[in-house]
């Protein structure tokens, strides 16, 4: 009896591990579930999602892009003091902001923002001019500077909402509404990934705390969770848990991925539920990182050149390590990584000057910013990859009265910038009011963003949908269109 158990037990395994090395590593377009389901129910009534949902889309045309490293600012970095020189804001420093600029208009702190009678505050730092076009940087971001012919600078950003967490949504999601999927959900929907042993999607965090909206900002919404970002820590164990518990090797963890894939894998053939199958390349996701995620974060490889290029203190977690980790994550075929950096708020409170909390901000990030896309160059990866530096909304030209002077939220103007990925070098996209209050030329919406970096992928953003609650749904919703200037 207990030999025939044996003997059972191990065709099992052998079964199952051929089942899921055709079910995960085939190139066959359909996977064991779908055949199964086609002879069970008919063809073509249903089909089951049983590929492997990481591997390589064909995008809709020919992608200037492979990758994304988005560099989310969270907190709403000021303009003006970074991009946006103001020449006629700071000689009218102190007096009023004409009424037709304001009048009907919202913010974020009304009494703080008003109750010193609409002060314009120019801009707190020197700006300096860099690249072969000039283009203004403030002294604060003097290694940014030093990339602006490798940049477009969209100086004409517009959003909707004026509060963190739901505009961090907004210019995530496309939408201030939680449950929706972030774009690099809609990316790696879009595409997958070209890694098979780490995640299509990564998020890495830096700055005093996380970005408010939490995992909304990188979740999957309605899309399957296999597509929702993998937070990565830059130091330790790069996720909790992810390593075996002692006694347990890597043939136990393997042959327990096995049985527990088996049971989903008829379950899968019973249903058709996407989402088994989300589970199941979870599970396979999961064993591969137990390898591949520390060999990610181990930068001892690294040259000290290039540890000194991003400004890293070896063993401390920092947005420099991060930056380098996003360009160790490319390199291994990453579609989309995404750091936060907290905190920009600039409201003049404690933590939140414009001085001396601002000034250490942007030092943590001013050097790894230019240093990355440096290095994706170095390493003739700048062509195909998409970096872009921008937070949730902007900051106003109104003084805002605190502890010490500061700006409010503001979203009718603020600045991004984009480079490599089919942008176009050296260039600026937009032109504010003398005050940067406005666009005055080219405004650039959240819409229109997600609409470019979706181009550059290869993906038109009208077409790149997904069904759900009677309706097809995209990123951009029903509006965006393509910022052509922007491009190569």
């Amino acid at each position: 009896m207990m030999d025939a158990l044996k003997a059972s037990q191990a065709q099992q395994a052998m079964d199952l591990q051929q089942v899921t090395r055709r079910h995960f590593f085939s190139q066959c377009s359909m996977g064991l579930g779908s055949i199964a389901l086609g002879s069970l129910l008919g063809d073509g009534l249903v089909k089951a999602a049983s590929v492997n949902p990481f591997q390589p889309g064909k995008p809709h045309f020919a992608p200037k892009a492979k990758n994304v490293i988005y560099m989310f600012m969270a907190g709403g970095p000021s303009q003006l003091e970074l991009y946006d020189w103001k020449p006629e804001l700071a000689r009218r420093t102190g007096g009023d902001i004409p009424e037709e600029f304001i009048k009907g208009k919202r913010f974020a702190f009304m009494n703080s923002s008003f109750k010193d009678q609409k002060k314009l505050l120019g801009p707190v730092k020197k700006f300096h001019q860099h690249g072969q076009g000039g283009m203004w940087f403030s002294e604060n971001i003097p290694h940014i500077g030093g990339i602006a012919d490798e940049m477009t600078m969209f100086r004409t950003c517009k959003t909707n909402l004026f509060n963190h967490a739901p505009a961090k949504l907004f210019m995530n999601t496309g939408t201030g509404v939680f449950g929706r999927p972030s774009m690099g959900s809609w990316v790696t929907y879009g595409i997958g990934s070209e890694s098979q042993s780490l995640p299509g999607f990564v998020v890495l965090h830096s700055g005093p705390r996380g970005p408010r909206g939490g995992a909304a900002n990188w979740g999957s919404g309605f899309l399957p969770t296999t597509y929702q970002g993998v937070p990565l820590r830059g130091s330790g164990d790069p996720i909790l848990n992810l390593a075996n518990p002692a006694g347990v090797n890597r043939q136990r963890q393997r042959a327990s991925i096995d049985t527990i894939n088996k049971l989903n894998l008829k379950r899968l053939v019973a249903t058709g539920d996407p989402e088994i199958n989300t589970r199941i390349a979870s599970y396979e996701m999961a064993y591969r990182m137990q390898a591949s995620a520390p060999e990610l974060i181990d930068i001892s490889g690294e040259s000290k050149a290039t540890l000194d290029l991003y400004g890293i203190e070896r063993g401390k977690p920092s947005f420099a390590n991060n930056s380098l980790l996003a360009r160790r994550l490319v390199q291994r075929g990453t579609r989309f990584v995404q750091l936060y950096h907290t905190n920009w708020d600039s409201h003049g409170g404690p933590g939140e000057t414009l001085n001396k909390d601002f000034d250490k901000v942007t030092h943590d990030v001013d050097r790894a910013s230019a240093a990355l896309v440096k290095d994706l160059k170095a390493h003739g990866m700048l062509d195909d990859t998409l970096v872009i530096w921008g937070g949730e909304f902007g900051r106003t030209p109104m003084s805002e009265a605190r502890q010490t002077a500061g700006r409010n939220h503001h979203i009718d103007a603020f600045t991004m910038w984009m480079a490599g990925g089919g942008i176009k070098p050296g260039n600026i996209v937009g032109e504010t009011d003398e005050f940067g209050f406005g666009a005055i030329d080219q405004e650039c919406h959240v819409h229109d963003l997600h609409a470019t970096v979706l181009h550059l992928l290869g993906l038109d953003h009208e077409r790149l949908t997904f069904r759900t609650q009677g309706r097809d749904y995209r990123l951009t919703d029903i509006h965006g269109k393509l910022i052509e200037d922007a491009l190569a």
